[in-house]
């Protein structure tokens, strides 16, 4: 059995920044995946790694039940703090590992999480508590966003390159089970689990500033490990990033461009 103690942990700490300044799903993506599973409005949506609720609480309108699955504590946590619908529940587990019955959901999502879950077995558990005709769909966003000034998009890139640099040097990923993301259509194609499957790309706005950006940056676990084991923010470049961010945003919210790549599979 594969030990996720490492992902765990390093999800730890910080589920108030990942819950204020992450991205929300697209708002058209209920509208295609409900039609892609020919259900208007679903019985039941499970949500695999559904963190702190925020990819889960977004079909709490749009669908007769939602359970988020979530194995970190922290962010369980935080998801049933923020979340008010009635219809919307969390529950402990793991993506291969739901304890759900058999069929019981029309759709099946993962945002920004699949990279953390082993390929296999969870495209069989999705298999397993999909219904005949149901959707499996797994989201990722382009990262960082399109902010309103460039300068801001560069120095996000530039301070990302440094953490990356940090974490080699810190081997604070040692032990971690990660998944290439652009690898994710192939093995879902590969998988035996889908009768179909298909990557589409979908576009939705958002608004942000220099402490939104700030805050996405916080909400990276790469980040966030690197600090918590005393990496200094200067060596990671945070100092010049912050510095940069907050003269080409300032604090008036502006409009922000998202992309997802959606990866989806009809059983």
């Amino acid at each position: 059995m594969i030990d996720f103690s490492g992902n765990i942990e390093r999800f730890t700490g910080f589920a108030d920044q990942y819950d204020k300044h992450r991205p929300a799903p697209p708002t058209i993506l209920a509208e295609v995946l409900t039609g892609l599973a020919c259900v208007p409005r679903p019985r039941l949506v499970v949500d695999l790694g559904s963190g702190t609720g925020l990819s889960t609480r977004y079909w709490a309108d749009k669908a007769e039940q939602v359970i988020g699955v979530e194995p970190t504590l922290d962010m369980r946590k935080q998801a049933e703090a923020q979340t008010e619908a009635m219809n919307v529940a969390y529950r402990e587990g793991f993506s291969h590992q739901t304890g759900l019955p058999d069929s019981c959901a029309q759709i099946v999502t993962c945002s920004q999480a699949l990279h953390w879950m082993e390929p296999q077995s969870t495209f069989e558990e999705a298999r397993r508590i999909l219904v005949p005709g149901g959707v499996f769909a797994a989201f990722d966003y382009d990262w960082p966003p399109t902010t309103s000034h460039w300068e801001a998009d560069a120095a996000y890139e530039v301070c990302t390159q440094k953490v990356n640099a940090a974490e080699e040097k810190y081997q604070v990923a040692h032990g971690l089970r990660r998944w290439q993301k652009h690898e994710h259509l192939a093995r879902m194609r590969e998988s035996g689990c889908f009768r179909y499957v298909k990557e589409i790309v979908l576009h939705h706005v958002e608004t942000g500033n220099a402490e939104r950006l700030i805050g996405l940056l916080f909400s990276q676990g790469s980040v966030m490990s690197l600090l918590k084991k005393g990496v200094t923010g200067q060596e990671l470049g945070i100092d010049v990033f912050r510095q940069t961010v907050q003269r080409a945003l300032g604090d008036t919210p502006q409009i922000w461009h998202w992309s997802s790549r959606v990866r989806y599979g009809i059983v």
